[in-house]
Order: C-alpha cells, then structure tokens, then sequence
C-alpha cells in the first residue's frame, strides 16, 4: 500500500476547495489519488476526520475501513447509470411545508386592454409599446401579428449581435405561429390578451426543432429531439409567438456564455448581468415584448435590475419547468420579463398551473383585479434592511420609492424583519449539491473544462468542490430550510406584499429558498460611473422589490403596478442609438 502523507492530504484538501463541508468525498478522492485496491486505512479517515470536524476513536475508525472501501464500489456501480439532466430525484421541495396552504376557487384576470390607442408613429414607438397597447392594435386591426413578428425579429438581427442576446431565431416557427394568430383575430377566437404577441425563451428551454445550447459549449449542439418545454406549450395555446431563444450564462450563471457577453442596453460596456442575460437585454432594448426568464438564485432579479426591466419570480411550483434546464430541483422557477408588472400578470395568467410531468407544480389560482385599490392591501417593509449598509445611490432611490409608496399612493406600512436565528448562506450549499448531481458527468468527463468562465466563482470549481458535501448535512441543511419556510410564511402570512431593497439584507436568497414570490420593477436611472464621458446617455438602472406571499403572487404584482403608474421608471428606453448600425 502507498505512505500516506496526512499533510500532502490536508493540502490537497484545501487546494481543491474543499474546506470544511466534506468526510466521506475525501475519503473517495484520496482513494482515487492513491489507485489502491483498498486505499482507504484509519489513517485515511483520522485525516478526514480534521478536515470534517469529526472525531472518532481507533475502534470506530477499524470498523469504517471495510464499509468505505466498499462504499467506493456503490459509487461506481452508480455511475454506470446514464442518467440524463431531465431525471428528478425521487424527492421534490414543497412551500407548504411551512404551514401556508394554496387559496381555493377558480383564476381570474380582471383586466381590459386600453381604448384603441391608434398605430404609433413610428415602428420605434411600436417596438417599445406595452403589451396591453399591442392588444389593442391587434383586436382593432391596426397591425397584424405578422407585421409585429416580422418587426421584432428585424430588430433582433439588427442589434441582437452588438448585445450579443440570441442564440437562435425561431424565424420560420414564428411566422406560422403569426398567421394563425392573424387567422384567430380575423375571426374573433382570440382566447387570451398574448394572442399575436411575439417574446423570447431563455435558452435553457427546449424547443422542438431547434437547438437547446443552455448558453455552455460542451452543449452548442444539443437536440433535444421532439420535446418542447411546458411553458412554451402554454403560451402556445395563449397564442404568443415565440421569435427567438435568448441568451443566458452557461448553464445558467451570469452572463458570458459560449458566444461572449450580453451587454446591457443601457451601457454596452457592462454586461447585463444573468443568467436570464438575452431576456433582460432583449426586452430593455425592445427587441421582444416580454421573454421567459428564470431564477434560482437572483437570474431574474438580477438582470431585470441591470436593464432596467420588470421581473417576476413566480411562487415555487406554480409553473412547470418540464423541458427546462435542470440546475436545482428543489429551487428552479420560471418567470416572466417584461415592461411593467401588468405584462409580467398577464403573461403568468397564462403559463401558471399544475403541469403533470413537474411533479414540484400545484394547480394554485391566480386572481389578479388590475383596478383593485392599493390602499386595500396590507403592506409590510423591510425598514432594517433599508437602513442597512449599501450602495449610497441606490439606497437614496430606494427612500425616495419609499416616499412615494407612503405619499403619492397613501400606504401606511408595517415594519416586519425577517427571522435572524437561522443560517441562511450556508443553506445554499443545497443548489451547489443539486447543480452538481445534474452536471455530475460533465465534471466526471472533464468536459466541464470547455466552459468559459474557469474561476473560483464559477460552475466548473464550484460542481468539483460540491461532490465533497456530505449527504448528512444535506439533508440537514433541508431540514433547516424547512425551519425557515415556517418562519418566513409567518412574517408573510398576514400580507399582500413586503417592499425591500433587491439585494440588502437577506431576502434574495431566502426567498429562493422558501419559495416565495417576488416582482422586482425599476426605480431608478442614474448616470453610469466609470469612465463615461460628460453627457453620455449611459446609465446604470436600479430596482426595488415586491415580496409576496406563498401562492399569492397577484398582491406584489398589483402593488408594483400601481407604483409604476405613479411614476415612470417602467417607460424609459436605453439610448439605441449606441448600439447597431
């Protein structure tokens, strides 16, 4: 048998990331390192052991020799199975497990589109028209959807490159989608206000017909054969028209994918964050009415607030994600960007609902009154958040949003907080597991090395380090989300909606683990920093943020419709002419 070196292992620990989450992991690394047919002695697990924080005698070590020895076995004879990205485990996350429970009775969409607003002047002011406005048009016959679609992908090709947003145009698709949309309007079977609308899909949704890169070159060419994702079946049958699939960062991190970075409309020199990067973009630059985003950790807050876009983050489970990219099972969620909170109601009307091949989704109602009074709502706010320590210019837009939800739309407040007692950041080292399950060959083939971001902060170390997380505190760490759930449905309970800061305080991250909703809209657009030149129209767009309750997604969407109505951050269009010819 090899020496053992406990300093040569320790170090090897340390430079693999590893830190102190990790004992049986280890054990299988140093086995593989060392090539023997029983690598793994005492002397092994006492190493382990320090890493891990564990502490056995040498009688509790004898006994563990012959069971992880074998336990190398088990893993490898696991490995044989081919399992595919759609593969679930046999578990799913469930919101209610915090006590909250779906509201009962059938969905309803009160909601009119405009009075004839009469064509716009231009095809600029028709690109940047809200969906309720291209409702309008189209039931009134003053554009086609043919018209439209042809429209949007025109402006696709044209500034799609310098944004770098789209993977692919689903031009022929699109165009026999617009006519029978045309057909339908013509004839007065319109079903829904998406009918004839075009929008864009993130590129971890699959398309039958076209490929599914989920933004990472080892998957550049990747036909998913026949499958189409569940939420283009639902806009389908709403009758939308889907022109293009939209970038996103490999396998759904930031947003550098294997064609580059997708720049931020509002200052090309930025990227526009991600992963739902070619949505945000899009979107912003009125290149598509709304697009399908999604989230796991921030993909759709994030880069609705970088361009200056409404994003919103449905309830957990009331959309399906069959034909989506599986990132993490218990945490994914699909979600709409658009204009305004309205669009963001309208397009989640229609692809909400329990979907048969998600077994994670639940038939909840929507039932969203776009004339329901505001004052009507109980709001809480995050006050200590808002007082917490970050960015001077956004904390500034942020008091002054304050004042208007206070002064212009006459809300009275009550001051909530979050619970405190529980670690939040360490409970994602569930979607680091989870990722890593799902990218589990593409690690073992090394074919994780053709990604382009290789940092520390990115999914290649990040699914290395992750195979060392002990299945023990996993478990523990969901067993801790279940507290948190519990708390959080608590504080959430007993309101419409909670206002906080995007990204001060804890709220990003434990509402991606409890589940709950969030509409993240724009409220401000200040002067970009850096090196930009006086006068330059580059800015840098912040939000704020809408939280609701479990299942209740309409009362954060009403109250960041209802802001938007007071003010005019929704209606602000980046400076086109920096990008394309």
């Amino acid at each position: 048998m090899p020496s053992f070196d406990r300093r040569a292992f320790l170090e090897y620990c340390s430079a693999a990331g590893l830190g102190g989450t990790l004992f049986p992991g280890a054990l299988v690394a140093e086995a593989e390192r060392q090539g023997d047919d029983e690598p793994i002695t005492t002397e092994t697990i006492r190493a382990a052991e320090q890493v891990a924080g564990l502490d056995f005698d040498e009688e509790e070590r004898e006994m563990l020799v012959e069971d992880l020895n074998d336990r190398l076995g088990e893993f490898e004879a696991m490995r044989e199975v081919d399992l595919d990205n759609e593969t679930p485990p046999a578990f799913v996350f469930d919101p209610r497990v915090s006590g909250a429970t779906p509201p009962d009775g059938t969905d309803r969409l009160a909601w009119q589109p405009p009075a004839a607003p009469g064509r716009p002047a231009s095809d600029e002011d028709l690109a940047f028209a809200g969906i309720g406005t291209l409702a309008a048009l189209l039931r009134d016959g003053e554009v086609s959807s043919v018209e439209l679609t042809r429209l949007f992908l025109d402006r696709l090709r044209r500034y799609g490159d310098d944004l770098n947003a789209v993977v692919t145009l689903t031009e022929e698709r699109a165009l026999r989608q617009a006519r029978r949309a045309d057909e339908a309007l013509a004839s007065g079977n319109a079903r829904s206000p998406l009918y004839g609308i075009p929008y864009g899909a993130k590129d971890l949704l699959a398309v039958e017909g076209y490929e599914t890169t989920w933004g990472a070159a080892p998957f550049e060419d990747q036909d998913l054969g026949t499958t189409t994702a569940a939420v283009i079946e639902r806009l389908d049958e709403a009758g939308a028209v889907l022109v293009a699939k939209l970038s996103l960062g490999a396998l759904a991190w930031g947003d550098v994918w294997f064609g580059g970075t997708t720049k931020n409309p509002w200052n090309l020199d930025q990227g526009s964050s991600g992963s739902s990067a070619g949505p945000g973009a899009a979107v912003s630059a009125g290149l598509v009415p709304f697009a399908i985003g999604s989230e796991t950790l921030g993909s759709i807050v994030s880069p609705s607030t970088r361009t200056g876009v409404t994003g919103h983050r449905p309830t957990f489970g009331t959309v399906s994600r069959w034909g989506a990219m599986a990132l993490s099972w218990t945490m994914d969620k699909l979600g709409p960007m658009a204009r305004s909170a309205e669009e963001c109601a309208l397009v989640y009307h229609a692809i909400c609902g329990h979907g048969p091949r998600d077994h994670a989704t639940v038939d909840v109602p929507f039932r969203y009154d776009a004339d329901r009074d505001v004052q009507d709502l109980r709001v809480g706010v995050l006050e200590e958040a808002f007082e917490s320590d970050y960015d001077d210019a956004q904390k500034k837009a942020d008091q002054e949003a304050l004042g208007v939800l206070r002064g212009d739309l006459g809300l009275e407040m009550e001051p909530v907080a979050w619970p405190d007692d529980l670690p939040v950041g360490p409970l994602l080292m569930i979607l680091n597991a989870e990722a890593a399950a799902a990218f589990d060959r593409l690690t073992r083939s090394d074919r994780d090395d053709e990604l382009t971001r290789q940092t520390k902060d990115a999914w290649p170390h990040v699914f290395r380090s992750a195979r060392f997380i002990p299945a023990v505190e996993y478990i523990r760490a969901n067993r801790i989300r279940t507290r948190l759930a519990q708390e959080a449905a608590r504080v959430t309970q007993e309101l419409d909606a909670i206002v906080a800061p995007s990204f001060a305080g804890r709220t990003l991250a434990l509402t991606n683990l409890t589940g709950h909703p969030a509409v993240v809209v724009p409220n401000d657009f200040r002067a970009a920093s850096g090196d930009v030149a006086d006068g330059s129209p580059r800015r840098q767009p912040g939000s704020l943020t809408f939280v609701g309750g479990l299942y209740r997604d309409a009362g954060p969407l009403r109250l960041a419709e209802a802001y938007q109505q007071a003010t005019s951050f929704d209606e602000r269009r980046p400076p086109m002419g920096q990008v394309g010819p």
